[in-house]
């Protein structure tokens, strides 16, 4: 498991590294069943709080992600298939809102966003 912090980021420490566990076990490059390094070994390899990395583990346990058993660990958890389809739609419907908040300030209208839109998904089937 890759964590990279940025202290440059606004985005405050738990939530990188929460969005980046996430964002592997969403890709699959962490596995169902596969075990976390406990709380206060992240947080000692990433010189970080134990509270700091605590946080990221119970929101992602909030979250379905991750299962904490006392005494053994934090695994990754059993996907549920809808909840990830669920993720990965939210993700793409982000991404694409950011697409067209592009779009909008280079002054590319809806007609031509569908045009390219197409073009994209007709490259995609060749």
């Amino acid at each position: 498991m890759k964590i990279l912090l940025s202290n440059a980021s606004p985005s405050p420490i738990y939530e990188q590294i929460t969005r980046q566990i996430r964002t592997q076990i969403l890709a699959g490059d962490l596995s169902e069943g596969e075990a976390l390094p406990s709380i206060r070994k992240l947080a000692q390899s990433l010189q970080i709080s134990v509270i700091t990395t605590k946080r990221a583990y119970d929101e992602l346990e909030r979250e379905g992600l991750l299962d904490t058993v006392g005494g053994k660990g934090t695994f990754v958890a059993s996907p549920n298939a809808e909840f990830l389809r669920e993720k990965r739609v939210r993700a793409v419907e982000e991404k694409l809102g950011e697409a067209l908040l592009a779009a909008r300030a280079a002054g590319i209208g809806a007609k031509e966003i569908r045009h390219m839109l197409t073009l994209l998904l007709e490259q995609d089937h060749d």
